[in-house]
């Protein structure tokens, strides 16, 4: 019985934390049910993202030290958005004032939102870090994940190999997190499987509601490739790895019992 309340609280918490995508993924659904008036889907879909980010730090749900993690977020997947659809690699079909060489400005908030759910767990669940590795080796790691998203379109697709680094590099960290006053921990590779597999699971949900299309769902919906989950799993690390490194820059670090790092 009491491992069911402590899952209960462990989802209400997550559910919390998850506010943002929720309503992006809510909005999906409706601007494709319902009848838009004045302007095109897109434009809207972008003013309940902002009006949604406002509301969040007005009303005290987000710091204005997590808003500047998140806009940084926007920019890094707005970038990203830009080239993968010059390059082909999906499209938005709708048409939309705020399309910017064929990407709405909205899609930039479906990254933001993934931070937002980081800030928010972190922050909710206590989460601390353990045997966190080296400022030197965290920030070329996120660099060369995140550049590899580019590179491989003209060189070698080295994300397998990047995957393995990852999990040599943190083969010892563990991700650590508090709920009912007890705490709880894994391993952090492990951590960032189950948010990369649950974001694919989004990403479903996302292109079945039509907030982007592959090449191949372009006659009919289908099922997003498995091996997507490769790719979210990487975006995932390289978002936690900039989340943690941020709040070390940030001095709100501290060095826990000589074992590694105590970030909240």
């Amino acid at each position: 019985m009491r491992a069911l309340k402590q899952l209960v609280r462990f989802g209400w918490e997550q559910a919390l934390s998850c506010l943002f995508p929720v309503v992006i993924f809510s909005s999906l659904a409706l601007t494709q049910i319902l009848p838009l008036p004045f302007l095109p889907r897109y434009d809207w879909l972008l003013f309940i993202c902002l009006l949604m980010q406002w509301g969040m730090v007005r009303s005290g749900l987000e710091t204005r030290d997590e808003l500047k993690v998140i806009t940084l977020f926007h920019l890094i997947g707005l970038a990203l958005e830009l080239f993968k659809v010059h390059m082909g690699s999906w499209s938005y079909p709708g048409e939309g004032y705020s399309k910017v060489f064929g990407v709405p400005l909205y899609s930039g908030f479906m990254y933001a939102s993934v931070a937002s759910y980081l800030c928010q767990a972190w922050r909710r669940l206590g989460v601390e870090l353990i045997q966190w590795p080296p400022f030197s080796v965290v920030v070329p790691l996120a660099a060369a994940i995140y550049l590899n998203f580019f590179t491989h379109h003209y060189w070698v697709d080295i994300r397998w190999w990047l995957s393995g680094l990852v999990m040599f590099v943190f083969w010892k960290s563990w991700v650590t997190y508090e709920v009912g006053g007890i705490r709880y921990r894994m391993p952090l590779a492990l951590s960032f499987v189950l948010i990369g597999f649950f974001i694919w699971i989004a990403e479903n949900i996302a292109t079945f509601f039509g907030a982007w299309e592959y090449p191949n769902q372009t006659d009919a919906w289908s099922i997003v490739h498995l091996g997507k989950v490769s790719s979210w799993l990487l975006l995932v690390i390289v978002s936690f790895l900039i989340v943690a490194t941020l709040k070390q820059v940030k001095g709100k670090s501290s060095v826990s019992a000589g074992t590694g790092y105590y970030l909240k």
